[in-house]
């Protein structure tokens, strides 16, 4: 009964790790010969690790990644231009505290949006806040601010966010609303957080690609300082395996147990 109300009052404490760890440990021979100090300092630790697991659950949910991705499970046998001593700089946690960009560019099909995907999920991991937004998206949820008065307000919360992820920026030239925006976007993050941009556009022509050359120079002076430039080259991975002849595939047609990676 003693240990059935222990169990009770931990629920009752939302310690849900301690009580969970007390109701595993209680009856394993494992657990038979240690202390009682050992005994409860696993089950903080079971603690430690339910919270943990729990914010990153909380954080993966409010970024709203476009697909699961992980930088573990990146594919380095396509012959893309992708750097593995560049990714394993991006695998700590330094470009995110020092408020650097990541700025990834190439063709479609490249891996640009999984590349970005698993970079924010490495940031939510790490324990800042992230949030994805495709670029087309993004602006019209800014335009629709402006009609409803809460611009300065959604300016303000992407400011706040400690990664944000803009996907597929420049699909079509902008217009002088969304430069506006980009601009007030990367002004406010400008060496206070981190950001991940990808676009198909090549960097050369982003001044193009933006419009207005003054408004381009202010933008790209800010992006490109002290940024990792990722140009991405090569043919489509997504093609190569929609045709079945990708870098993951075996003589007998059969798919290797990684070829999922992007």
């Amino acid at each position: 009964m003693l240990d059935e109300a222990t169990v009770s009052a931990l629920y009752g404490l939302k310690l849900h790790g301690m009580a969970k760890g007390f109701e595993q440990r209680l009856g394993s021979v494992k657990n038979a010969g240690i202390s009682h100090g050992e005994f409860v300092g696993l089950l903080v630790e079971d603690e430690k690790l339910y919270r943990d697991n729990r914010r990153l659950q909380r954080l993966l949910g409010k970024a709203r990644l476009r697909q699961p991705a992980a930088m573990e499970d990146i594919d380095y046998r396509h012959a893309r231009g992708l750097s593995r001593q560049v990714m394993a700089e991006l695998s700590g946690s330094r470009w995110l505290e020092t408020h650097r960009t990541v700025i990834l560019s190439g063709p479609t099909g490249i891996g640009k949006s999984y590349l970005a995907c698993a970079l924010g999920n490495h940031g939510a991991r790490a324990g800042f806040t992230v949030q994805y937004y495709r670029a087309a998206r993004l602006f019209e949820q800014l335009m629709q601010a402006r009609g409803d008065g809460t611009h300065l307000k959604l300016l303000a919360k992407l400011s706040k966010v400690q990664l944000l992820i803009i996907d597929d920026v420049m699909m079509t030239p902008m217009t002088e609303e969304e430069r506006r925006d980009f601009f007030e976007i990367v002004e406010d993050r400008y060496e206070r957080t981190a950001t991940v941009i990808s676009s198909q556009c090549p960097i050369k022509r982003w001044h193009e690609g933006i419009g207005d050359e003054t408004i381009a120079d202010a933008i790209c002076d800010r992006l490109f300082h002290n940024a990792y430039k990722i140009e991405l080259t090569g043919s489509s991975i997504r093609y190569e395996k929609q045709r079945g002849d990708g870098p993951g595939k075996k003589d007998d047609g059969k798919l290797e147990s990684g070829a999922k990676k992007r």
